[in-house]
């Protein structure tokens, strides 16, 4: 009788189970063993056996599947990572645009700036020289340059305006 049960559990499972595809066996996992709980008490009650409780404990597939659905899970992964990967592309070639406008706009003002008053340039040649003499300060090493190096030469610079 043990083994007549077997086959008659063998067979329903196998004609419930088969109406599904495997994600649905997961996903609706109540309905499936509803459904094998229905025909089993049907098929037991034609014995005259009574069945307390159907229930599906686990669920375990082939390693072909298994395998299946770690390549798709990756593909996914890949797939936001790539997604991901577009999108910063898209925000750095953004950012190098604004960049560029902005120098561009920068090298417009000093221009201008430049057309407007000569003294501008001398304001640069001062500050870059300012910024020379702190770099060259910090450092360990001795540096002798002469005032023409340092951009300070600004007398020449009167005398060859005023001229």
């Amino acid at each position: 009788m043990k083994g007549f049960c077997l086959l008659i559990i063998h067979e329903t499972l196998k004609a419930v189970v088969a109406q599904y595809n495997a994600s649905q066996l997961i996903t609706q996992r109540e309905t499936v063993s509803r459904e094998i709980r229905k025909i089993l008490t049907e098929r037991a009650a034609y014995f005259n056996i009574a069945l307390d409780d159907v229930s599906i404990t686990s669920l375990t597939f082939g390693k072909e599947f298994t395998f299946a659905i770690e390549a798709k899970q990756v593909a996914a992964q890949e797939a936001e990572r790539a997604k991901f990967i577009v999108e910063k592309a898209e925000q750095d070639k953004k950012g190098a645009i604004i960049r560029a406008q902005g120098e561009a706009t920068s090298a417009q003002l000093i221009g201008q700036a430049i057309a407007k008053n000569p003294a501008f340039i001398t304001l640069r040649k001062i500050e870059a020289a300012r910024e020379i003499a702190q770099t060259i300060s910090k450092s360990s090493n001795k540096v002798y340059l002469n005032a023409d190096d340092l951009l300070l030469n600004l007398q020449e610079m009167k005398l060859d305006n005023s001229q």
